[in-house]
């Protein structure tokens, strides 16, 4: 399983009309019993919005600007009324304290979902499965980017400014989304069975795709298969253990005893 990204273009040109002060015509009213305790991205006057108007990337940092550092703007463009007020209820979105100008720490991701197509970027020549993953657990298993700490992995490509041909790669846009954050997982069947990534790879003339197989246009936890972790009983048309284990590329002749290379200790799970 591979953490990436869907290319999604956002085509406005942002400009210093972008930070001025909403007219009357533009600005939608905000009724003063709206609940001012979260800032919410699904909002319609928000999610209209280009997400680099708020979210500005100079650097590679993997966590993401805060908005509001120069006198609340671009905030203020349509909240001016609001921030007049320092005390007012608005102003516990993003502060503690909003006298001392205390901040709140960046929150956790729940109102956004990711994307990734992983069969677009393993069609890159550059990119690979190990451009992401990388060996965990003591080799068991590999790593999957997740939180903030994915965007490190995605900005070496994805550095501020960033086009593929005349399509803007930079932006929060390009991989996150409105929606219920679904967290990928971590832990595989496979890792059950006693399987070690470490003793399957280049050393024993393996490489991902002996095991892996990668499917477009599908759900991001169905893109990348994976064996059936059932050596002896999975289905005649599955690709299993089985499919190298088989007496003849792997386990060579009629000696069982090597099982033990699987079903051994707390790892073998029945």
């Amino acid at each position: 399983m591979v953490l990436a990204l869907t290319v999604v273009v956002i085509t406005r040109v942002i400009s210093a009309s972008d930070f001025a002060p909403a007219t009357p015509e533009t600005e939608s009213p905000e009724p003063q019993e709206r609940d001012y305790s979260k800032f919410k991205h699904d909002n319609p006057n928000h999610s209209r919005l280009p997400c680099l108007l708020c979210h500005r990337r100079e650097t590679n940092s993997p966590l993401p600007t805060l908005p509001g550092s120069n006198g609340h703007l671009p905030c203020a463009g349509c909240h001016a009324e609001q921030f007049a007020n320092s005390s007012g209820p608005m102003c516990s979105i993003c502060h503690t304290d909003s006298q001392s100008g205390k901040l709140k720490s960046f929150p956790r991701l729940n109102s956004f979902n990711v994307k990734f197509d992983h069969s677009r970027h393993v069609r890159m020549g550059s990119v690979s499965c190990a451009s992401c993953h990388r060996p965990s657990r003591g080799g068991v298993a590999l790593s999957i980017p997740t939180g903030f700490n994915a965007h490190t992995t995605c900005f070496r490509c994805h550095t501020p400014s960033a086009k593929s041909g005349d399509q803007n790669i930079s932006s929060c846009g390009l991989c996150h989304q409105p929606g219920r954050h679904v967290r990928t997982r971590v832990t595989a069947a496979a890792f059950h069975v006693g399987f070690s990534h470490a003793k399957h790879d280049k050393s024993e003339g393996l490489s991902c795709n002996e095991c892996h197989r990668v499917r477009a246009g599908v759900a991001r936890r169905l893109q990348v298969s994976a064996p059936q972790p059932l050596n002896h009983h999975a289905s005649p048309s599955a690709f299993s253990c089985m499919s190298c284990h088989n007496g003849k590329r792997a386990f060579g002749g009629d000696d069982f005893s090597v099982c033990k290379r699987c079903h051994s200790g707390n790892a073998w799970h029945s």
